[in-house]
């Protein structure tokens, strides 16, 4: 009997949202949601069951959720602890960030090692869907694309970061980005709400699951792998680990290599391979070298991701 999955959605519907509350109006008129008896902040949560029976929830909140982590935790695991996927649907800017993005990124915090659990396949499902609807809404000058893994309740005074692992469900980020014509994109708001119920349909490719490492927040040659497919083969890309918190978070100290085990205790069905930008620092390199060396997996350099085939990896 096939297994029924369960996704729930997260939407702060205040005024410091700029995406969320739009897409969850446009979740509204394209699927059928009814309501459920769980209620979050005083609203009642939603939910759309597809054709294969698989149930998608829609929390509207006050917050952004992990802006206050303290506060949406416990709810989160008394109502949605045994789900398939989890995901924060929020926007994104930064002063240096790239416009005219659907972007997509896991739960975590590089410095303190603290990495909430990741499904690659998942993830893929939900890039591919975008993009595929990005491409039908002729939406030309978007892109999609994965984002270095991270947690805005760093930023936001969310709480500890040692509570990301306290939410046992792979938590994603799902955003609009980066300025104020884009997160107001009537188009490209609809293309994530149309996508969110994507996140369990497979394209039957066997997934090889990828540890990245380097590189700048919005990696090209990450984001590209996340799209590479070959022999009926693909990456799985969750975790990625940026330059800039690999050595704002001294991984070449003593506690590095437990961090990284933790990281890829964290990814669900383990890694198949590293990937490593060709600009990381030596000591670095060595790490998940010697990461790869203990699991018996290839590490390679961010160019071989353009040559799949060529990897030898373990069968």
């Amino acid at each position: 009997m096939k297994s029924l999955k369960k996704a729930v959605f997260f939407f702060c519907v205040e005024a410091i949202e700029h995406v969320a509350g739009n897409v969850l109006n446009a979740s509204r008129e394209i699927f059928e949601l009814t309501e459920t008896d769980i209620e979050v902040d005083g609203n009642r949560v939603t939910r759309y069951t597809d054709r294969e029976g698989s149930s998608f929830y829609y929390v509207p909140t006050r917050r952004v959720v992990s802006h206050d982590y303290k506060h949406y935790l416990p709810v989160m695991n008394e109502h949605f602890s045994v789900f398939d996927l989890a995901g924060i649907i929020t926007w994104h800017e930064g002063e240096n960030a790239p416009d005219r993005v659907l972007t997509v990124h896991t739960t975590g915090d590089v410095d303190s090692g603290s990495f909430g659990p990741a499904d690659p396949g998942y993830m893929r499902n939900l890039l591919l869907a975008l993009e595929r609807k990005r491409a039908e809404a002729g939406m030309n000058d978007f892109r999609v694309t994965t984002e270095a893994t991270h947690w805005s309740g760093m930023v936001y005074g969310g709480g500890s970061p040692q509570m990301i692992p306290e939410f046992n469900v792979p938590l994603l980020d799902i955003e609009i980005g980066s300025a104020p014509e884009s997160w107001a994109d009537g188009k490209a708001v609809r293309v994530l709400a149309e996508s969110l119920p994507c996140v369990f349909e497979s394209d039957g490719r066997r997934v090889r699951n990828l540890l990245c490492a380097g590189g700048v927040h919005f990696e090209p040659s990450f984001a590209a792998a996340a799209f590479q497919e070959w022999d009926n083969c693909a990456f799985g890309v969750s975790h990625i680990l940026a330059n800039q918190w690999l050595v704002s978070g001294h991984y070449e100290d003593e506690s590095g290599p437990e961090r990284l085990e933790a990281c890829v205790k964290s990814i669900a069905g383990g890694i198949d391979g590293i990937a490593f930008h060709d600009n990381l620092k030596g000591v670095y390199k060595d790490r998940f070298r010697r990461l790869g060396e203990k699991y018996g997996i290839p590490v390679v350099k961010h160019q071989a991701l353009r040559r799949p085939e060529t990897i030898a990896w373990k069968e």
